[in-house]
């Protein structure tokens, strides 16, 4: 895993928020990437502010993005001795929502790729177009070409859409939300 200090995003991970840049305001995905991660201190301010707990620091993620509302993207680092692009996306919203959005970066990028967001994926779950008749897929699913183009670069083999994307996260840590409700003073 990279240092905490270690603020520059992995290639990856950089391709899909130049992306995000240039599409914010215009997709009606609530994200606003960093430019970089935010610092150990940075992330230990926002971790203690959010929980009111004082005696925490912000080891256990890396913040690289918010919503509108100042809820924050971030790796959580649960997989001891895994590198960065293995541990999970989680979503910790301004009102106290939480949520593991994708099961590593390959995923997160998918999750992007088909116009989902860290606060949408966390406070909605997309069901599958042919899990409801007569649903318009398009209604679902909301491909972009370049988000697209970033994830078949750096994870083809983990194609997926965003329901299959969350539905395998939050499957793979159901307890994320009561993990982080112990931590709240």
């Amino acid at each position: 895993m990279t240092p905490h200090e270690d603020r520059e995003f992995p290639p990856p991970l950089a391709a899909a928020m130049a992306v995000r840049l240039d599409c914010i305001g215009e997709d009606g995905v609530e994200f606003e990437p960093y430019e970089a991660f935010l610092s150990a201190d940075e992330t230990t301010e926002w971790l203690r502010g959010w929980t009111g707990n004082g005696e925490l620091n912000g080891d256990a993620f890396r913040v690289f993005g918010q919503d509108g509302t100042g809820g924050n993207a971030a790796f959580w680092l649960i997989r001891p001795g895994r590198a960065l692009a293995e541990q999970p996306v989680v979503f910790l919203g301004s009102e106290g929502e939480t949520g593991v959005v994708a099961r590593d970066l390959g995923a997160f990028l998918w999750l992007l790729a088909d116009g989902w967001g860290p606060c949408e994926a966390a406070l909605s779950n997309p069901p599958e177009p042919e899990s409801r008749p007569g649903s318009d897929p398009a209604a679902i699913s909301r491909p972009k070409r370049e988000l697209t183009a970033v994830a078949v670069r750096f994870a083809p083999h983990q194609c997926s859409t965003a329901a299959v994307v969350i539905e395998q996260a939050t499957r793979e840590f159901p307890d994320f939300d009561d993990i982080v409700m112990e931590l709240v003073r």
